[in-house]
């Protein structure tokens, strides 16, 4: 309880500053918890088609992989269909990779939407804690300025105090947002590398398939133009 208090007093020695950084970090906890919750079902999702969808495709069937893919709204079955649907008319294999890659590149917005925010917020925090600061030191030299001679220390050491307690409550809330941030970056940047590494492993086995039906082809026609 005596926790409590000396935080609700810190909070209210420290002015009128001390409203807006704790919005900023509201506002900044509510965004960690809506990224971390949407990219921890996005991961499980490509986990989850990537392992249904996999065995279709080295199975080489490309007709139940497709129309999983279709029905599939994660970032993985728009990879699976877009290589698939390319290949279909496609005569160069790098349509099928532009067709992947663009695939990727529309998921990764997705993906890093909103985070950026959060260091914005936490520069925010820092700044309002510092103008929080220096508003506060004008205002305690102005009144230092008019009091008692005997009483100027006292004032402007306790005035000092009160102001810095923005700087230190927007640091409070700056560091955990910019370590909220970093967690957040790294977690994409995972997703984003497994679905450009499923994407190559689409891309592969559509070429693969793709090339052997070529032989497969040439040989008949091979045998019939060679001399009896």
């Amino acid at each position: 309880m005596e926790f409590f208090n000396t935080l609700l007093r810190f909070f209210q020695n420290g002015g009128a500053f001390m409203y807006p950084i704790a919005l900023v970090l509201v506002i900044g906890i509510v965004l960690v918890v809506e990224r971390w919750v949407f990219l921890s079902r996005a991961k499980l999702a490509n986990r989850r088609a990537y392992g249904q969808v996999l065995p279709m495709m080295q199975q080489r069937n490309f007709a139940a992989a497709l129309k999983f893919a279709q029905g599939e709204k994660a970032p993985v079955g728009q990879i699976v269909a877009a290589g698939i649907s390319t290949a279909q008319h496609a005569r160069k294999d790098e349509n099928i990779a532009m067709a992947i890659e663009e695939s990727i590149l529309e998921a990764v917005p997705r993906l890093e939407k909103r985070t950026n925010y959060l260091a914005t917020l936490a520069n925010i925090a820092t700044l309002l804690g510092l103008l929080g600061t220096i508003i506060g030191l004008i205002a305690a030299f102005t009144a230092v300025a008019n009091a008692d001679p005997s009483e100027k220390a006292t004032m402007l050491s306790s005035s000092i105090s009160v102001a810095m307690n923005t700087t230190a409550f927007g640091l409070i809330s700056a560091i955990p947002l910019l370590l909220a941030y970093s967690m957040l970056q790294n977690k994409t940047n995972e997703i984003i590398d497994s679905l450009e590494m499923a994407g190559v492993k689409f891309l592969n086995l559509i070429t693969l398939t793709r090339g052997q039906k070529a032989e497969a082809a040439a040989r008949p026609a091979a045998k019939a133009g060679a001399p009896a």
